[in-house]
């Protein structure tokens, strides 16, 4: 049992928590048995788990039991969880649907996470620009409950897609249906002139009420609801 703070496993869980630690190591750590279960269960290569020696899970997996308060203090939950997976962050291979969301730095780790649910929900493939959040830290992770394992992961690349922009563009139920691939921007400019101009269109989801425009997350979901409501 490890009970040692100086422990080699604890150390490199403690440098996940820091997004250019991830990039360097090629690693991130997933908390909680839903979410090592989800990843094992979809291909992601684990390089170590540590479970809670007080209170194992319910997991068939090779693990090294953890002092509780070990594993308390390199937890990012609140509540600390009792199973930590630390896995290899190549993604495993995943053909791309037609229906795709690709993100333009859209930096809240909390809009990623739950535009990759939307992606899984609706069978499309999600996109990331330089600039997003990290798909792979805490909160991108918990926020998408494990989905982020199971979608398929692309390379941003906006040629083709529709940009999704808050005014000065026909409606999305006006949209050639042959268009399936959609661009968001981030949360406080949205989809810059630059990026919308390589775009193959441009189109808005109108709404009523007192807000300025629907939040990233919403946007999204919606336009993905759509897309597959017309298609049936």
């Amino acid at each position: 049992m490890i009970s040692s703070r100086d422990n080699a496993k604890l150390k490199t869980v403690r440098k996940l928590a820091s997004h250019r630690q991830r990039e360097k190591l090629g690693l991130f750590a997933a908390e909680g048995e839903d979410l090592v279960a989800a990843a094992l269960e979809h291909g992601w290569q684990l390089e170590f788990a540590l479970v809670d020696a007080a209170r194992p899970p319910e997991l068939e997996l090779r693990a090294e039991p953890v002092a509780s308060q070990l594993l308390a203090e390199v937890s990012t939950l609140g509540h600390a969880p009792r199973v930590l997976g630390v896995f290899r962050a190549a993604r495993p291979e995943r053909a791309l649907p037609q229906l795709g969301l690709e993100l333009w730095q859209v930096g809240d780790p909390g809009n990623v996470g739950t535009l990759a649910r939307a992606c899984d929900a609706f069978g499309a493939y999600l996109a990331l620009s330089p600039g997003c959040a990290d798909a792979f830290g805490p909160k991108a992770l918990r926020a998408s409950t494990g989905s982020i394992f199971r979608l398929p992961l692309a390379e941003f690349s906006p040629e083709g897609a529709v940009a999704l922009v808050a005014h000065d563009a026909p409606p999305l139920s006006e949209l050639d249906v042959s268009l399936s691939r959609f661009v968001l921007g981030s949360e406080r400019e949205g989809v810059p002139e630059e990026l919308a101009a390589r775009c193959a269109a441009r189109a808005t989801i109108p709404f009523t009420g007192g807000a300025e425009s629907l939040n990233v997350a919403m946007a999204g979901t919606i336009a993905l609801y759509e897309w597959r409501r017309s298609h049936g």
